[in-house]
């Protein structure tokens, strides 16, 4: 039997790119109904108009409202939880807005979903979420606490809390693919931030592959991290211009408001307390509770041998291996035939 035969799903910014991945995931499953919950009547028109399916049903709300969520919580078997303010500049400039929608918000989602008697929750978040420099980040490590504070006073009866964080979604909204893409189309120099600086590589289908492990296979409080690739952003840029056969001259403008050199996908001391499980790391809840004095006399003298798990120093790719993985992309394909 599929783990969404007769459910009714809930997909918290459910127009954003992981809605749409995830309900062509969907579509060979016999839910009952998917509900995608956003603020945008006209990405849920042109969503409604083009998907055109009677079991898809849709939501006008936003997080930061509690009672809207609550709207559409009733009788939800599933929530996915993406909805979220991702643009690293943005939230610099607007830091309480991100706030109100990455922390208060998914405080507002669990707290609902908890009270609806939802029997699975998986939120999203971001390899930023990790030694956050920026607001996005930040606001997203904070939604993780959140989370798992909520887990932490679950049973396993309880409605199941577990999040999932990957690396740059390539081809995903505010990826720089797509802008490096359109610069070439046009003939235009390609603004580049640094050659040097390093991303995780993940296609929009893996991240749904990570969701799914994560709904089947997590237990109170676990995050799950996908093992990806990455590559520098010079190495990107080549790529892409050797697949279009391009000769655009590149400009590098330097890095932006809250960036890193390389991300980090998880720290040593969450590794040290992972269970690897080939593609993906469970990364479990620290099970400690408000008895402080345990913070202090446990402790795990190897934890310092363990690397972080950063973009810098997982397997990165070559400029062919780029480029084969840039040819799978369907968006890639569609904008070599244009």
């Amino acid at each position: 039997m599929s783990s969404f035969e007769d459910k009714s799903i809930l997909i918290t910014g459910g127009t954003g790119s992981f809605g749409h991945a995830f309900l062509k995931y969907l579509a060979n499953e016999s839910f009952r109904e998917v509900r995608i919950f956003s603020r945008d009547e006209l990405k849920q028109d042109e969503m409604r108009r083009g998907l055109d399916n009677p079991k898809i049903k849709f939501y006008i709300g936003d997080v930061r409202d509690r009672s809207s969520v609550d709207g559409a919580m009733r009788n939800v078997d599933y929530v996915f939880h993406a909805a979220a303010l991702k643009q690293v500049p943005s939230c610099e400039f607007f830091p309480m807005e991100a706030v109100q929608t990455n922390v208060l918000g998914s405080q507002n989602v669990l707290a609902s979903a908890l009270q609806a008697g939802v029997s699975k929750v998986v939120c999203l978040s971001t390899d930023k979420a990790v030694y956050p420099i920026n607001t996005m980040g930040m606001t997203k490590a904070l939604m993780e606490k959140a989370a798992r504070a909520f887990s932490r006073n679950l049973g396993e009866d309880d409605t199941l809390i577990a999040s999932v964080r990957y690396g740059n979604v390539m081809l995903s909204r505010g990826s720089v693919i797509p802008l490096f893409i359109n610069q070439i189309k046009a003939d235009r120099e390609i603004t580049l931030t640094l050659p040097e600086m390093t991303r995780f590589m993940l296609p929009l289908s893996a991240a749904i592959e990570l969701v799914v492990f994560a709904f089947q296979n997590g237990r109170q409080g676990d995050i799950f991290i996908r093992k990806a690739p990455s590559c520098t952003i010079g190495d990107l840029v080549q790529a892409l211009k050797n697949i279009f056969d391009s000769k655009v001259s590149v400009k590098v403008i330097g890095m932006r408001h809250g960036e890193k050199i390389h991300e980090t996908l998880a720290t040593r001391e969450e590794l040290r307390q992972a269970e690897d499980m080939g593609d993906y790391y469970r990364v479990k809840m620290d099970a400690r509770d408000l008895n402080y004095n345990k913070y202090f006399v446990e402790g795990d003298p190897e934890e310092a041998a363990t690397e972080d798990y950063t973009s810098g120093n997982t397997v990165q790719l070559s400029v062919e291996e780029i480029e084969t993985l840039l040819l799978t992309l369907p968006e890639v394909q569609a904008a070599l035939k244009d």
